[in-house]
Order: structure tokens, then sequence, then C-alpha cells
């Protein structure tokens, strides 16, 4: 497939993304529907989405999306100090900086013993949904989902937490293709607010 399909593909996933909220892989797969394009195109990698979703945050709302990021990281924030002994890692759009009012807060909580630590987060009073997520290994763990709701969007967010080994923090530590961290800690992610 030429690389211009496969860049039309990825703008128009970005577009879904970006103003629908649609995850990445479902918003490919629709993008390439919309475009009448053959079912089994091929699709763009993470690298080539990644870049056309900062593309049309760029283009079509860049002051809009900055504040809702803003928001959204002190939210995230506030939950990964008040697990800070789970040494909880933030991920996926928030981390990386293309959040929007659609995205989760994704927190990775990294334990001595997780089956444990699910049950203290449950201490916590609040009304989480029992789910599992996948670790490194594609093994089954467990994920806690607890809806958020923010005054400064009048939105609802879901926080979701993965409890992991903490064997697992090294692996988890690596960098994308471009040197830079998949995931941070609560330090990492004040000092991506001081950088603005």
């Amino acid at each position: 497939m030429s690389s211009n399909i496969k860049y039309d593909i990825a703008n128009r996933a970005a577009a879904l993304i970006v103003d629908e909220g649609m995850e990445y892989g479902p918003a490919k797969k629709q993008a390439v529907q919309e475009l009448g394009l053959p079912h089994r195109s091929e699709l763009p990698d993470h690298d080539l989405m990644l870049a056309a979703v900062r593309e049309h945050i760029a283009i079509f709302c860049p002051e809009s999306q900055a504040q809702e990021l803003q928001i959204l990281r002190e939210m995230a924030l506030v939950w990964m100090r008040r697990l800070a002994q789970f040494r909880p890692h933030i991920s996926g759009a928030i981390w990386n900086g293309t959040a929007t009012q659609y995205s989760d807060i994704h927190l990775n909580l990294y334990c001595d013993d997780p089956k444990l630590a699910q049950f203290q987060v449950l201490d916590l009073g609040s009304r989480f949904e029992e789910s599992s997520n996948y670790d490194s290994m594609g093994r089954e763990v467990p994920c806690l989902i607890l809806p958020l709701h923010s005054p400064q969007l009048n939105i609802r967010v879901m926080l979701i937490l993965t409890f992991l080994d903490f064997d697992e923090l090294k692996g988890a530590l690596k960098k994308d293709s471009h040197h830079e961290p998949i995931r941070g800690d609560l330090k990492a992610l004040e000092f991506k607010m001081q950088q603005k």
C-alpha cells in the first residue's frame, strides 16, 4: 500500500480519535471503511498515528486541547499522590500530551502484592468497578475503573487502575521509537507540566 493511503487512513482516524474519543484500533478500522478501502488494508503504525493526532490537534483545537490536557493531568496527579504507595505510573494520551476531554486516566500500579493492593484501593471507599487488563506478557491482571467528575470540563472521566507486579516496573520504563518514555511516575508528570 502506498504511504499516501496510509497517511489518509491516519488523518481520518486521528479526527475520530480527537473529535469523537475513539480508541486507536477502532478508529483506524472505521477510517478504512469510511475511505472505501479494502477491509484488509495495511494500517498506519503507532508513530504515524501519533503524528497525525498531534497534527489534527495543532490545526483544529490547540487551545481547547491544551486546557483539557492540563485539567486531566491535574486530576491524574491527585490520584497518583493518593496512591503513591503503589508506585503509580501514567501512560496513554494524558502522558504523551494528546489527551482531550474524551481521554481516560490510565494508571499502572506496581505492587509487591497486586491482589492485596487491589483490596487496599477498594478500601478507600470509592465506587470502583472491578475489571481486568493485560500485563506486558499478555497475562490477565486485575483492573479497577472509577468514574470521576471534572467540574471544570463538566464531564465524566474514567480512572483506570491496572495492578501489576513490582517486577514489571523495569520493563515499564522502556522508551518509544523517539527515545521518549512511554509512561512516567509522579515526578515525571509534574516535570512535564512545568515545561509548558
